[in-house]
């Protein structure tokens, strides 16, 4: 089905302005769907760590490999996602088919639970990990694009709300799994904490569906033409030989594609020259879901507001200290240090962040392992840091990536951008494969968290040095962000 055209009557001025005010309607169906596509996610995700150590009887290592090859998975996924989507499906049917091989992944999970041996609970966990990998990870690049494409060209001024809106709905789901789907194993089983996640992700399925004759839907970009990154790159690797004098490695390209094309193929290498140094980033970041709960399982629950907080529900930190922090950051805190605020000083600063953040985890570590017993609530000072590395790095990384690239090469920026967090997962798995030494426990120790935070603080002095070289594309990025007038 192309694009949605409709005959309607003549407006006035004023009827059209505030049409073009407000949100298209079908953009609550793309939000409610985002938001329980989250919780479904990682509500399974909240209670993966404990599953496999206690119920599969793997080694804390071993855990550790299986939940980032999960990761790094559903972040190479969108590169086949994306594909589908531009050049086969389009963003609605590959959103909405591939949303029901995520729904099978939680159910072959949920079954994992009435399974008689380990080994067969083991071949549902890879299965459903498998399959919700496919899914969740080919509709990563389609759903934020499909909330674009909702919003005609005079109606651009909404998109920063929207995407604001659809963020936020990604760590309200979130926040509530992390604090549910614990409980639910805890009263009612692991079968029952599979498969409400499984439910959600139906839910979201089904409002994504009903939206259905509401929504805009672009036609697959093959249609366009336009000649992507590779393609330029082939042919100017082709035909290096021929360059003329004082001509540069992509001049060359000029003779086959057109200028805008060969200009947005240029701007692909400085910007991955500084995607190269963020996969340490998400090394750390993701292992909040992996080895920081572990740490929490042999730390004590404490109590906040009469309820009880275990190791895994202590992962609702991150989406509740983002949910106050990205707002504190974008009002205040950016437009007060005004042109120090530039995307790439930013980031940098975020890598320290994160650094600092395993040095208190090691720190944390190094007490548990001298045989202190101390309360969980000691991992909200870590939480607290990692999270506004988070924003930082993240947040302004999808921005970098978004303004930097040239027209005909935002997508396959963005494709790239995750898969900065796939290498950084694979980055976790490798190490804690090739530096266990026959330590099943290496992964949470005090040495391996110093690990990382020595190597994320070279790679920040790294960063530092490679944002300096930069040239920003975009002369705003430059002026980092405006001051308020006061």
């Amino acid at each position: 089905m192309g694009l949605r055209v409709s005959s309607t009557p003549a407006t006035s001025p004023t009827e059209t302005t505030s049409r073009n005010d407000r949100f298209p309607k079908q953009i609550k169906y793309i939000v409610g769907n985002e938001a329980c596509e989250r919780f479904s996610y990682y509500g399974m995700r909240s209670i993966l760590a404990l599953y496999i150590t206690s119920v599969l009887a793997k080694t804390q290592d071993q855990a550790t490999e299986i939940i980032h090859y999960f990761i790094s998975a559903n972040y190479f996924m969108p590169l086949i996602g994306a594909w589908l989507s531009d050049k086969v499906l389009g963003r609605y049917h590959t959103i909405l088919w591939v949303s029901l091989f995520y729904c099978a992944g939680h159910g072959v999970l949920a079954l994992s639970d009435v399974m008689a041996g380990v080994d067969s609970k083991v071949w549902c966990l890879y299965v459903g990990l498998a399959l919700i990998a496919f899914g969740s990870g080919g509709i990563k690049p389609c759903v934020s694009a499909f909330v674009g494409d909702q919003f005609k060209p005079d109606q651009s001024h909404l998109l920063q709300k929207a995407y604001g809106a659809f963020y936020w709905s990604i760590n309200f789901g979130s926040f509530f799994s992390f604090l549910i789907i614990p409980w639910v194993k805890n009263r009612y089983g692991y079968g029952w904490a599979f498969g409400v996640p499984g439910v959600l992700m139906g839910l979201a399925t089904l409002i994504f569906w009903i939206g259905t004759r509401h929504y805009v839907r672009v036609p697959p970009s093959r249609k366009t033409r336009s000649a992507g990154f590779f393609a330029v790159l082939l042919y100017a690797l082709k035909h290096t030989g021929s360059r003329k004098p004082g001509q540069g490695f992509w001049d060359v390209a000029r003779a086959r594609f057109r200028p805008e094309e060969v200009d947005s193929a240029a701007s692909v290498g400085p910007i991955l020259g500084v995607f190269a140094l963020i996969p340490p980033f998400w090394a750390l970041f993701d292992q909040s879901t992996s080895t920081w709960v572990m740490q929490g399982s042999s730390m004590v629950p404490f109590t906040l507001f009469g309820f009880t907080v275990n190791a895994e529900q202590m992962q609702s930190a991150n989406p509740a200290i983002v949910m106050v922090l990205v707002p504190l950051f974008t009002l205040g805190i950016y437009p007060w240090v005004g042109k120090l605020a530039t995307p790439l000083r930013r980031i940098g600063f975020g890598l320290v962040l994160s650094g600092l953040s395993f040095v208190i985890v090691a720190w944390l570590q190094k007490r548990l392992e001298a045989g202190e017993t101390l309360s969980l609530a000691w991992q909200v000072l870590p939480y607290l840091v990692l999270t506004a590395g988070e924003v930082l790095v993240s947040t302004t990384g999808l921005e970098f990536a978004f303004t930097e690239a040239g027209k005909e090469m935002k997508s396959t920026i963005m494709s790239f951008w995750l898969l900065t967090v796939s290498v950084g997962n694979l980055l976790v798995s490798w190490i804690t494969k090739l530096a266990g030494a026959g330590d099943s426990s290496a992964s949470v120790s005090s040495g391996r968290f110093l690990f990382y935070a020595i190597l994320t603080l070279v790679v920040a002095g790294v960063f530092v040095v490679v944002a300096s070289l930069y040239q920003y594309r975009n002369p705003a990025n430059r002026l980092g962000t405006p001051r308020k007038a006061i």
